[in-house]
């Protein structure tokens, strides 16, 4: 969830000169082959740049801070996420590229990735240049959004049926059935989670976890009911019928107006890019610690549908990749197929085991392979748009 920031500024980077880092220091307008620098500290976060042409924007996001920290481009809502990039720690850089059009955005770094962040407006004018990429690789990326929103519509749709089904059981008292419906249900929210949490307003309504409400904030959605359904041992006191109700008939609401945007979305090759990323490094940054599913510990639905979405999306674009950088499709091949096979081995019928029948080394080997896997993946949109991730 993106709350309220404050706004900084800074220096620019502009990959492989030296002297050309120190003109662009001097300028507030970044060129179209420039990586704008970012350097996220604690406090304040330092953008190079207020402005760039229309078409690929480049960032090189620099934790110069003593937390993990986080980069979103926001739209000029200041909600809706356009591209961001994750699980940067203290000392690391992380590339983002993107398409953008005309018009006004919002920059933020989020600092422990958690409360207050800071943002700064960024401009990006009309370049007048919509080539971004040759007419061959532009017909593969037109199939692959066309594909992708569609596939967008189809899991929305599939996400409203279930969730109703989901909240019938639950108001009904049926705690079995709910309890079974649960992960099969979030897996199709999983799979499309960075079209989900672009809605900066239902994402938090629908998906937040108890350890992300500020002090006041009112908790709805999946995580509320999984604990009503899954609950500790002591010192819960369960939903009465009525409360049960409320929250289930929200939550079926909250789906129907997600639903209803996601139908008439259109998407761009750095959105399925950074998306397959963002997939991965959800599993990464948080899913991992079992903390996203902490009462019902069906983790591994998550993965299985993070690492779906993921390979949806590269599918997609993996000619373009095969094209440009054959080493790069072979390595993604291999290290998704890698992960598939892994999760595989924790198959228990038409699920998965509970996560906390994982041993600590077995956690560990599938965090070695998510890595192993997010690390050529943060490639993809610089392979497809620029052709080269370097």
């Amino acid at each position: 969830m993106l709350l309220k920031l404050n706004r900084k500024q800074a220096a620019v980077v502009v990959a492989g000169s030296s002297l050309a880092l120190l003109l662009a220091a001097c300028s507030s307008t970044a060129g179209s082959e420039e990586a704008i620098a970012v350097s996220s500290t604690d406090d304040a976060c330092e953008i190079a740049a207020t402005e760039a042409p229309s078409g690929i924007v480049q960032f090189a996001v620099t934790n110069n801070g003593s937390q993990v920290t986080e980069f979103y481009v926001l739209g000029a809502d200041g909600l809706q996420i356009m591209a961001e990039v994750e699980n940067i720690g203290p000392g690391l850089t992380r590339q983002l590229v993107t398409q953008l059009a005309p018009g006004t955005f919002n920059l933020a770094c989020k600092p422990g990735m958690v409360g207050e962040g800071i943002r700064s407006t960024f401009t990006v004018t009309d370049s007048g240049n919509d080539a971004l990429v040759n007419a061959d690789d532009a017909a593969v990326i037109a199939e692959a959004t066309k594909n992708y929103a569609a596939y967008v519509r189809d899991q929305t749709d599939q996400l409203l049926v279930n969730t109703q089904k989901f909240a019938d059981a639950y108001v009904a008292g049926n705690d079995g059935l709910a309890r079974e419906l649960f992960a099969p249900t979030r897996m199709r929210w999983e799979r499309i989670e960075p079209v989900a949490e672009s809605f900066g307003d239902l994402d938090p309504i629908l998906d937040n976890r108890e350890a992300d409400l500020s002090p006041g904030e009112k908790w709805t959605g999946w995580h509320k009911i999984e604990k009503d359904l899954w609950p500790p041992a002591s010192g819960y006191t369960p939903l009465t019928a009525a409360q049960r109700k409320a929250v289930a008939d929200q939550m079926v609401v909250d789906t129907t107006t997600l639903r209803d945007r996601a139908a008439d979305l259109t998407f761009t090759a750095d959105q399925l890019g950074n998306g397959a990323k963002e997939l991965l490094d959800e599993v990464a940054t948080g899913k991992i610690t079992g903390e996203e599913d902490i009462w019902s510990h069906t983790d591994l639905w998550d993965f299985q549908a993070n690492l779906e979405g993921a390979k949806i999306m590269y599918a997609g674009l993996r000619p373009v990749v095969v094209k440009n950088d054959p080493a790069l499709a072979r390595t993604l091949d291999t290290e998704f197929a890698k992960v598939q096979t892994l999760l595989d081995k924790y198959r228990k019928g038409d699920g998965f085991m509970y996560y906390n029948e994982l041993t600590q080394a077995q956690i560990k080997e599938i965090s070695a392979a998510v890595d192993a896997l997010a690390e050529p993946l943060s490639k993809l949109t610089a392979v497809v748009l620029v052709g080269s991730s370097s």
